[in-house]
C-alpha cells in the first residue's frame, strides 16, 4: 500500500481529474437541504441506478430539467406518454417504459406517504439501516440507486450514510489506498472508516462525498478499459 505521503498526492491527483459531487455537475444544490432539490437528485439518481452509461443518465436529466419535470406533482402530470417521450429524447429508449410507470409508482407513493417531501422520510426513518429500508419501499428502487442517492447526502442528511458502494471499494483498492476487498456489511464499514480517515489526513478543499463521487468516476473508466 502507498505511504500516508504518496497517498495524499494520489487524492490530490484523483480530485483534480475526477472530482465532484455528481449532483453539483448536474447543477442540483443537494447542500442547500430542501425537499426540491433533494428530490431532484432523486430523480438523477433513479436514472444513474439502470445498467446505462454515465452520459445517457446526465442527457436524460437534461431532458427532464429542460421540460420542468423535477418534482412528484410534474411526473404526475407529464403522465405516462410524457415521461416515454423525455426518456427517449435523453437516450433512454432501452429502459423507457419500465422507467415511467416506475417514476409515476414512485411519485405516486411519496405524494400519499410523505407529502411529496423526502425529508420527511429521513426524518421518519429511525437510523441510516432504516432510511435504506425505506427508500427501497419505493417499487423499483433498489440497493444501487439507494447507495447512489445517499452517498451524496452523505453530511447532508444525518441518517445519510452508506457503506461505500463495489466501484467505490474497486476503485480505491487499484490505487493502493486500502487492502480490503469489502463483502460483509462488517468489511465494508471498516472500509468506510478507513477512507474516512485517510480523507480528513488528505485535508482537501473538497467534500468527502466529491472523494466517493471521484472514485466512482476512476472505477467506472477502469472497469471500461478492461473490457475494452
Amino acid at each position: 500500500m502507498s505511504s500516508p505521503v504518496d497517498r495524499k498526492e494520489v487524492l490530490k491527483r484523483l480530485m483534480e481529474e475526477r472530482g465532484g459531487r455528481f449532483s453539483s455537475n448536474l447543477g442540483i444544490d443537494i447542500d442547500s437541504g430542501s425537499s426540491e432539490e433533494i428530490f431532484k437528485w432523486f430523480l438523477a439518481s433513479i436514472l444513474f441506478g439502470a445498467r446505462i452509461r454515465q452520459d445517457a443518465a446526465v442527457r436524460t436529466y437534461q431532458e427532464f430539467e429542460k421540460h420542468g419535470v423535477l418534482s412528484p406533482d410534474a411526473i404526475q402530470r407529464t403522465g405516462w406518454d410524457g415521461l416515454v417521450r423525455i426518456l427517449d429524447a435523453g437516450g433512454y429508449a432501452r429502459y423507457d417504459f419500465k422507467t415511467a410507470t416506475k417514476l409515476l409508482g414512485i411519485a405516486e407513493m411519496l405524494i400519499n406517504r410523505y407529502g411529496g417531501d423526502l425529508n420527511r422520510l429521513h426524518e421518519e426513518a429511525r437510523n441510516p439501516r432504516d432510511l435504506e429500508l425505506k427508500l427501497m419501499e419505493f417499487k423499483g428502487v433498489g440497493p444501487v440507486t439507494v447507495n447512489i442517492f445517499l452517498r451524496e447526502l452523505r453530511g447532508i442528511w444525518q441518517k445519510a450514510d452508506p457503506f461505500p458502494g463495489d466501484l467505490v471499494i474497486a476503485a480505491a483498492r487499484y490505487l493502493g489506498l486500502i487492502e480490503s476487498a469489502g463483502g460483509s456489511s462488517g468489511e465494508k464499514r471498516k472500509i468506510l472508516l478507513e477512507l474516512e480517515r485517510l480523507w480528513e489526513h488528505a485535508n482537501l478543499p473538497y467534500r468527502f462525498s466529491d472523494f466517493e463521487a471521484a472514485l466512482v468516476r476512476f472505477g467506472t473508466a477502469h472497469r471500461r478499459k478492461r473490457k475494452a
